[in-house]
């Protein structure tokens, strides 16, 4: 759980690393499709085996892939954070593995890259970027090949989040769902079920896409079953007394994963907050507007991919530049785990790896906020 010293200063510097880092991801993305053609035309000239193993599908696949290595380049550069280069580097090492291809060609396609922005951006700018993929470069060798499931921990909770996933992948919602159902009925907490079953297992089938062990369409539905699971226990969530406190809870525009930031809004109730869930793919004025509406204590705002950050940092200045109200501002998903400072970078009071997390860190700036 992380959070900022205090109130004083808050608005102060807000997204100084973002600004600083603009004009260099402004510039990779005004040439990225220029810098992707010539990554793919020289790796395909230095290899001709390429044209004859894969044709002009392979090109435009290679250029594909070489913009959206670009996409992360200019993120970490907006962001001013190499760790999110470096993460993206390693998530591409494992998933070129399980499709049989080895990091060398990772690491020429990199290289090649270095080259073309080097060329293409100027002395300033070229020197930036490449400074950004040499540590990706640097690290690449050491990055695994491979990612230990979720599920592979011997505790009682492992083993039921197994059954579970097996049921959804295997098609079957309504057996995953009765057995949730027995298990609270047993004893289980929703808090259990919520950390143990549904965020346990929505990690491991993140894994088991990169790892090329699921289709989008599995994910899909299992992602999907468990939303409508997780509704179904609904009336249990809402019978919490409540202590007074309001959070409004939404993804960030373009930012379609949603899942976890409804887990987060159903810890707040079950603390007993009044939460008023956006969901999915919100534009900044809607959060605005539900904000001041509900007179918002906190607000807490998910950036589930590397590229949702820059988005996130659009929201957090809108809401402090806004006349309305002044919530709390809390930031959460992927990209803050892998840099634990980049809450701070865009200007939030803090930031939690997980809902238990979310509701202490809340009550703890808002209780600060009371007395000040």
């Amino acid at each position: 759980m992380t959070t900022s010293p205090g109130n004083a200063g808050i608005g102060e510097g807000i997204g100084e690393g973002i600004g600083a880092g603009a004009a260099l991801a402004a510039a990779i993305e005004a040439h990225a499709q220029t810098i992707a053609e010539q990554i793919t035309t020289r790796q395909f000239a230095d290899d001709p085996t390429l044209d004859k193993r894969f044709g002009a599908r392979g090109r435009s696949k290679c250029t594909e892939d070489a913009n959206r290595h670009l996409s992360y380049l200019a993120t970490a550069a907006v962001a001013s954070s190499d760790k999110l280069f470096v993460d993206y580097v390693g998530w591409a090492k494992i998933l070129l593995a399980k499709l049989n291809m080895p990091h060398g060609d990772l690491a020429r396609n990199l290289t090649l890259m270095r080259i073309a922005v080097t060329n293409e951006l100027g002395t300033t700018h070229g020197a930036a970027a490449a400074r950004i993929i040499d540590a990706g470069l640097g690290a690449l060798p050491a990055l695994p090949e491979s990612r230990e499931s979720f599920l592979s921990r011997g505790d009682s909770h492992a083993d039921l989040a197994r059954r579970y996933l097996e049921m959804l992948v295997a098609g079957n919602r309504k057996a995953a769902s009765t057995l949730v159902h027995s298990e609270v009925a047993s004893g289980v907490s929703i808090h259990d079920i919520y950390i143990h079953i549904f965020q346990r297992t929505q990690y491991e089938i993140g894994r088991r896409w990169q790892m090329n062990q699921m289709t989008v369409a599995e994910e899909h539905y299992c992602t999907a079953a468990t939303q409508m699971i997780m509704s179904e226990l609904y009336p249990q969530i809402f019978t919490t007394s409540r202590v007074g406190r309001r959070l409004v809870a939404a993804c960030v525009g373009g930012d379609l994963h949603e899942i976890g930031v409804r887990m987060v809004a159903d810890f707040f109730e079950m603390a007993g907050w009044d939460t008023y869930y956006l969901g999915a793919n919100m534009p900044i004025q809607g959060i605005l507007q539900a904000v001041e509406a509900n007179d918002a204590d906190v607000l807490a705002i998910s950036a589930t991919m590397t590229y949702h950050v820059p988005v996130a940092a659009e929201v957090i200045r809108a809401v402090r530049s806004s006349d309305g109200a002044s919530p709390q501002i809390l930031v959460g998903g992927y990209p803050f785990r892998v840099d634990t400072d980049l809450w701070r970078m865009i200007g939030a009071d803090g930031c939690a790896a997980d809902a238990d997390t979310a509701v202490e860190l809340a009550n703890s700036l808002v209780a600060r906020t009371e007395h000040a």
